[in-house]
């Protein structure tokens, strides 16, 4: 099991793979990936966010989840 991540652990993880921050709308964040088109949709001001969320950010984003949780 990996370890809970925050907000902004994870939007570092997101810019550091070539994400860029779209729009948001409400609480969420719109992240795309310039080169594969790849999106995803970021919980803002959480300080854990929950695993299964976690999960769909992995999906969503195409980073490998070692490099996405730096294990």
């Amino acid at each position: 099991m990996f370890r809970p991540l925050s907000t902004k652990e994870v939007v570092a993880v997101l810019q550091r793979e070539g994400f860029v921050f779209i729009s948001q709308r409400g609480s969420h964040g719109k992240y795309k990936n310039r080169r594969t088109g790849a999106m995803a949709i970021v919980p803002m001001g959480k300080r854990e966010i929950p695993p299964g969320t976690l999960r769909s950010l992995v999906r969503q984003s195409r980073i490998a989840a070692e490099d996405f949780f730096g294990a």
